[in-house]
């Protein structure tokens, strides 16, 4: 399931330099970080929601891509974004 619009929000303020930065790559990343958080969750319950396993895998991706630029742009803000969410590499 998607996140809300609450806190999808309170990531934007949370990561972003203003309250309507959607654009820098650590708010995308900590958005898709709790998508694909409530999504594990989904699958625990409808394990054959194979279609939605797509949309995750995508969504992995994805985060992965912006995980990559980040590292090239700046190091100390990916160690920063990687050990604020949790994120293993």
């Amino acid at each position: 399931m998607a996140i809300s619009k609450e806190q999808k929000i309170e990531l934007v303020k949370k990561y972003g330099k203003s309250a309507t930065d959607t654009g820098a790559p650590e708010v995308q990343i900590a958005i898709l970080t709790a998508n694909i958080n409530s999504l594990s969750e989904h699958f625990a319950k409808f394990k054959k929601d194979n279609h939605s396993r797509v949309g995750l895998l995508r969504m992995v991706g994805k985060r992965r891509r912006l995980l990559d630029y980040l590292i090239k742009i700046n190091i100390e803000r990916y160690r920063k974004i990687i050990a604020e969410l949790q994120i293993r590499k």
